[in-house]
């Protein structure tokens, strides 16, 4: 990841229950934040597996080395940049390809004089170009490299031959196998790219030089060849009729090449192409559509109100049914688009436009009409108009009943979403019977197509790990009872999760001792459990236990210190114990500090969660300097108008009339007043829903994660 710290913030926080994120890093490159996450350190390889790789290469191609080849190429794989598993399987590869024509003694020379991969690399391509029988093939060996080099997500092998059509079908076979016989090229949905960036890397090198000019060169031939694709000159204009031309390589490769170029007048008319717009939002691009138009410098309103001018002067030239049914289906997914970037207001139109199209071009009865009813509905719902998306989930549901029948998965849909809104309002009972009536038509459908529902799933995972527990006390068998515990608490089987997860306690406690870090997971889960019974002594009991155990075993700014320490705070709170909770948020401050910086938002919500403690206990001055600080760390990250600045400002104001300075307090939520009404006019009179960073929010059911609550053993 390039700039993760800035782009990928989201990962920091504790994820919901059934998201696992897999991340590979450089030690040297990894961000900080990151450094606490549960880590699986891949080692260099020893001599034993690099002997096994290579002699694993050698023997599918019948290549014997010597004894004294053997020790050669051991001694040779033992820096950091040649014993990693892709330097070894080349070098093998490497080795294997040419034992049986030539000198294994004058290449094993040759490859100990590669230092590293890419370096191993060029002589990998120097060998095949070597094998080519004419300079013609030579330069398009070259050419085919550099192209899908360039290129966004690669290059198929029908448009290399269209690229270059002096190119031969058995030509492009031949090269093809040996470089991906040689860990250069792979495939990738239908796909040519290279299997390895250090293998990109190698190329830009030999072939380009690194420079900037070639590799422009050579995207330019891309944007030539998708252009032509589009059927269009797109530095003059384009044609609204070209939807069928615009397909998702199209869409994917124009964009992006016109970013990399810099070219942000071509970038701009490429994205007003609705054609593609609605490629790339369709196929969840959601972001990469949004980062387009942050490049060519437009804010949402702006970007809004160019595709609405787009869609007015596409309607003009639309005429008949299958032309109208194209257009229905660009209004539907600019609402959509707009409703998903918050501009709730700006949705309304072009969705209500889509369903007016869908009602006159099919038929008021027909399921894309109920498609749209839906859609709208949603947006409703988000800007919490009741009644306006109760009518038109109504409508949505009689005629998806009518097309469809009474026992359809699309009626269940509308039938979830009634529901939905029930419970927004409050109207339980309602909302409850709707439920009933979708999962019975969804477990039917399920049963239909032979597969199990999702509760029989989870139940059947359950019961295959339960049969693991049979064996006698290990450590994995403890792990696996502390997982069943889980999985029965997500099945809110709370007296049978409870049973699990004490006996994986007591058989840690017996294997591993009472003092193991795992002893203090088993501890925390157990703790979280009680605490959703409502058992707070019990809960507190034992989260005390886990915390004397990872304060003792673990780093101070160790993750799973820091989950229990936040929440025996927050249980301390809730059961009154201020004095206590007190010195347990200055912990998790320090905790944050350590981990992220001083400062980082993570920090200023920490503080505001102390500073709102002290509040409770009428300790305004030890308050105000908390506020304070959080305010400037959230004004400096986010800038001056974000919504938790509002917050601070709003909890800052408060705080000063309690105290009696009811001027500066009025100066304050003034300020307050203008960010929520400047949020509230970006998207069209309704603000959207943000999580609170004034205080605590802690609720097992609503925030579960297996980290933060009940913890999985760390595989």
């Amino acid at each position: 990841f390039k700039q993760a710290e800035k782009h990928m913030k989201w990962l920091i926080d504790p994820l919901p229950v059934n998201v696992r994120v897999i991340v590979s890093v450089n030690v040297e490159t990894c961000p900080q934040a990151w450094r606490l996450w549960p880590t699986l350190h891949l080692d260099p390889l020893n001599s034993k597996d690099v002997k096994s790789l290579i002699s694993a290469e050698c023997n599918s191609a019948k290549v014997k080395l010597t004894k004294e080849q053997e020790k050669k190429l051991e001694r040779h794989c033992r820096s950091a940049t040649t014993c990693n598993a892709l330097y070894v399987t080349l070098l093998g590869k490497t080795i294997a390809c040419v034992g049986n024509t030539g000198n294994i003694d004058e290449i094993l020379q040759q490859c100990c004089q590669c230092q590293d991969t890419v370096s191993l690399y060029r002589l990998v391509l120097r060998s095949i170009q070597e094998s080519l029988q004419s300079d013609k093939e030579k330069r398009l060996l070259r050419e085919i490299l550099c192209v899908i080099g360039v290129s966004h997500n690669g290059v198929s092998e029908s448009e290399l031959i269209e690229l270059y059509p002096e190119l031969t079908s058995a030509v492009l076979a031949s090269l093809l196998h040996s470089l991906h016989k040689m860990c250069l090229l792979t495939y990738g949905c239908g796909l040519l790219k290279f299997q390895h960036l250090q293998a990109w890397e190698m190329v830009k090198l030999e072939y380009m030089e690194a420079d900037e000019n070639v590799i422009s060169a050579y995207r330019q031939k891309l944007v030539e060849y998708f252009t032509m694709q589009l059927r269009v000159l797109i530095f003059i204009c384009f044609s609204f009729n070209s939807q069928d031309r615009v397909t998702w390589r199209s869409a994917d490769e124009l964009p992006w090449l016109f970013q990399q170029q810099g070219d942000k007048q071509k970038l701009h008319k490429c994205l007003l192409n609705l054609f593609v717009s609605q490629n790339l939002y369709k196929r969840g691009h959601f972001a990469e559509l949004l980062s387009y138009w942050q490049l060519v410098g437009k804010d949402k309103s702006s970007m809004a109100a160019e595709y609405f001018d787009s869609l007015k002067e596409y309607e003009k030239s639309s005429e008949g049914e299958e032309s109208m049914i194209c257009l229905a289906d660009l209004y539907e997914t600019l609402g959509r688009f707009l409703k998903d970037l918050g501009l709730l207001s700006q949705a309304v139109a072009p969705l209500q436009r889509s369903l007016e199209i869908r009602e006159t071009a099919l038929d008021p009865d027909h399921p894309r009409v109920a498609q749209s009813l839906h859609q709208l509905a949603g947006v409703y719902v988000q800007w919490k108009k009741f009644g306006n998306a109760e009518q038109l989930y109504k409508q949505a549901l009689e005629i998806s009943e009518n097309a469809y029948g009474a026992e359809h998965p699309r009626v269940a849909r509308e039938l979830d979403a009634l529901a939905t809104l029930y419970q927004k309002q409050n109207k339980y009972e309602q909302a409850e019977q709707l439920r009933k009536k979708s999962f019975k038509i969804r477990q039917k459908a399920a049963r239909q197509k032979g597969s199990l529902c999702g509760f029989a799933l989870l139940r059947q995972r359950a019961l295959q790990l339960e049969e693991l527990t049979l064996g006698k006390d290990t450590p994995d068998n403890a792990r696996t009872l502390n997982e069943l515990g889980v999985l029965y608490y997500l099945q809110n089987n709370l007296e049978t999760a409870e049973l699990f997860l004490k006996r994986s306690l007591e058989m840690r406690e017996r294997v591993l001792g009472s003092e193991h870090p795992d002893c203090a997971q088993s501890l925390n889960n157990l703790a979280a459990l009680y605490n959703e019974k409502k058992h707070y002594d019990k809960a507190e009991e034992l989260y005390e236990k886990a915390l004397d155990i990872r304060r003792r075993a673990l780093a101070p700014d160790h993750p799973s210190l820091a989950y229990t320490v936040k929440h025996l705070a927050v249980l301390y709170k809730k059961m009154g114990k201020l004095d206590k909770a007190v010195p347990l948020y200055e912990l998790a401050v320090e905790i944050r500090q350590k981990s992220f910086g001083p400062k980082h938002p993570s920090v200023a919500t920490a503080l505001v969660n102390l500073a709102v403690l002290y509040c409770q206990m009428k300790k305004q001055i030890e308050a105000l300097p908390l506020y304070e600080r959080a305010l400037k760390i959230y004004e400096d990250s986010f800038g001056h108008m974000h919504p938790r600045v509002g917050e601070t400002l709003k909890n800052l104001a408060v705080l000063s009339y309690e105290r009696g300075d009811f001027e500066k307090a009025a100066e304050l939520y003034k300020r307050a007043m203008e960010i929520k009404e400047a949020e509230t006019l970006l998207i069209g009179g309704k603000a959207t829903s943000r999580h609170s960073s004034s205080g605590d929010t802690f609720s097992l059911k609503s925030a579960l994660s297996p980290n933060a609550f009940l913890e999985h053993g760390q595989r």
